[in-house]
């Protein structure tokens, strides 16, 4: 069966709603599974109309190569979607950014020798195959380091050296240069610099972006990856692609610019070379924070704290949380608390995790009611009147370095009032700092104590604290 133009647009126009469609659904966590269907359905109709498409089904032997292509995809899709936790799921969807980007410099690159040998090549199409190739190539580098930093293969402290911005600027100049001199002779000299310089300067971008703007490097390769896609989109003549990609690319730079707003970020800054430590000045406050101490405490000095009937308790869940895949051991213990007269709310920050939305996903898996989570705005006015704070697993986004201390990376992020808690309980595995490598002023507070240990084990430690006590 091979379907007319008509149909193939028509079909082309109902997956692109279905997936914008599913991007609207994706805003909130009640609509984000019906998003997600309505993605998917999207995405099977348009992969079926492409196969019956003129194009692929004039020529029979297409179909071979593409059904090997699609087995080979489908074990690697299904394997990671089976086997990746929701622990790696940060630096998964980095690898998958890898492979977009990776996707559009091939197709760029085939398409121009076979066009080459055909005779058909054009100024127009010369330009988007240099478009697909700097934004492929950046995607993919770029993506693959952000996969290491995620991954711990790679520190995650940036990587600053003198004159960097002007490396990358003169790297950037001569690379678009090229490009130029590419599209417009077709020059396989110029296709070789574009592509070496571009790959080079997707690892200069990330690489001197910390542990703490790694959230925005996400997003923001989101968006390299739409715009890639829609480059490859350009190329093939396939509409869908090119509006599937301009979607994923608006909604990953507007994802980026709402990060950056949330972390006290500049947008072109987290770009070009993220945050480092300054030098000189006074001594650092953690310095003389280090100096006094740290409590620790027991499962029952928590349960002291938080057992009263009309106590109201707010949680704070982080990366800790993800790791210990601690969620569920929470909800239990809410709903104990909560059936003893205690008010207890989820605080959700921006950048909590490794990736936007990170903590929403796990406590949405564990069921916790969506009116009990709320984000850093509505929640932080809370604090100074809740009784206790239970930090699990969080670091940088309660460290109160981000407001008095200038010499640090983090400092003028917005955090969680945490500190402002009548007391506060942080469970934790050690005192080893966070992804930021940033120590946290607020486990030397004086209504601070820490419960060591892995925060699953922690979490039902107290729930079991609870059952114990009726």
């Amino acid at each position: 069966m091979e379907l007319t133009t008509d149909i193939l647009a028509l079909t082309y126009l109902i997956s692109a709603t279905l997936f914008i469609l599913g991007l609207k659904g994706l805003t909130f966590p009640a609509t984000a599974r019906r998003g997600s269907l309505q993605a998917i359905i999207g995405m099977v109709i348009a992969v079926t109309v492409t196969l019956l498409s003129p194009e692929i089904s004039s020529t029979v032997r297409s179909y071979g190569i593409i059904a090997v292509a699609v087995i080979i995809g489908a074990i690697i899709g299904i394997t990671a979607a089976i086997k990746i936790k929701m622990t790696a799921m940060p630096q998964l969807v980095a690898m998958l950014h890898s492979f977009v980007g990776l996707a559009a410099v091939l197709v760029a690159i085939g398409t121009f020798i076979n066009r080459e040998l055909a005779g058909t090549l054009n100024p127009i199409l010369m330009g988007e195959l240099a478009a697909g190739i700097v934004i492929g190539a950046i995607t993919f580098t770029g993506s693959l380091i952000a996969f290491g930093k995620l991954q711990a293969l790679l520190s995650s402290a940036p990587v600053v050296f003198t004159g960097q911005h002007w490396i990358n600027l003169a790297i950037g100049i001569v690379t678009i240069a090229f490009a130029i001199h590419f599209g417009m002779t077709g020059s396989y000299f110029s296709l070789a610099v574009v592509s070496i310089l571009s790959l080079a300067l997707g690892i200069l971008i990330i690489i001197p972006i910390g542990g703490a703007d790694m959230p925005v490097v996400v997003s923001m390769l989101n968006s390299y990856s739409g715009w890639a896609a829609a480059a490859t989109g350009f190329t093939l003549e396939n509409n869908l692609l090119i509006v599937t990609g301009a979607l994923v690319g608006f909604s990953g730079a507007i994802l980026s610019y709402i990060m950056c707003r949330a972390m006290n970020r500049s947008f072109i800054s987290v770009i070009l070379g993220g945050f480092g430590v300054a030098e000189g000045g006074e001594a650092s406050p953690m310095a003389a924070a280090a100096e006094k101490g740290v409590k620790s405490a027991g499962v029952e000095d928590a349960m002291f704290w938080m057992d009263n009937e009309g106590a109201k308790v707010i949680v704070v869940p982080g990366y800790g949380m993800a790791v210990a895949q601690a969620q569920h051991a929470l909800k239990e213990m809410m709903e104990l608390l909560a059936g003893r007269g205690v008010s207890v709310k989820f605080a959700i920050h921006p950048v909590a995790g490794r990736m936007p939305g990170h903590m929403n996903v796990l406590l949405a898996e564990a069921d916790i009611p969506y009116d009990q989570v709320e984000e850093m705005d509505e929640i932080n006015p809370e604090f100074s009147s809740c009784d206790v704070a239970l930090v699990v697993g969080a670091n940088d986004v309660t460290n109160p370095a981000a407001k008095i201390d200038p010499s640090s990376d983090i400092y003028g992020m917005p955090i969680l009032d945490v500190e402002k808690a009548k007391q506060i309980f942080v469970i934790k595995r050690s005192m080893r700092p966070g992804y930021a490598g940033v120590d946290n002023l607020l486990y030397y507070r004086d209504n601070c104590s820490m419960l060591f240990g892995d925060a699953k084990e922690v979490c039902e430690g107290l729930a079991g604290a609870l059952k114990g006590g009726h």
